[in-house]
């Protein structure tokens, strides 16, 4: 292997560390914030609904449904995020518009960054099965997507 080669290598490896560094350390706190794109979506599988709520595989009425899901972030301030959503009779969504309402400037940035990300998780699946954790560097604005997407499995059970 020649210098060069082996340079370029070494630049290589660190470029993509140095990415993945950036992509774990970021949170709707602000610092370190990871671009859109160089963190990996992540979802869990929500547990299934409680007796009191129905099972998990019922049924729903489809249609459009809209909530907003808050959380606090790290300044102490509440923010919030509008989910609106379109299920099938099955609880597949179907369509989604998430809108952020934040009230600073990094929750700003972080909720649009969850925007430009969620669709590609959500559309498609159940709904019962959803439990968002971090989207495109933002993990707290998930806290307020999962509790619109709460709200709703409540309205919209058959």
């Amino acid at each position: 292997m020649t210098p060069s080669t082996r340079r370029a290598y070494a630049t290589l490896a660190a470029s993509t560390a140095l990415v993945t560094l950036a992509a774990c350390g970021g949170d709707d706190g602000g610092g370190g914030a990871a671009p859109v794109g160089t963190s990996t979506p992540s979802m869990t599988t929500a547990p299934a609904a409680s007796p009191s709520t129905g099972s998990a595989d019922g049924e729903f009425t489809p249609g459009e449904y809209e909530a907003i899901g808050t959380y606090l972030s790290p300044d102490g301030q509440t923010q919030s995020v509008e989910v609106e959503v379109e299920i099938a009779a099955d609880g597949t969504i179907t369509d989604l518009d998430v809108d952020g309402r934040a009230e600073s400037g990094n929750s700003e940035q972080y909720q649009g960054k969850f925007e430009s990300g969620i669709d590609q998780l959500v559309v498609g699946r159940r709904i019962t099965e959803l439990q968002i954790d971090k989207v495109a560097g933002s993990s707290l604005t998930s806290g307020g997507f999962n509790d619109a997407i709460g709200q709703i499995i409540e309205r919209a059970r058959a």
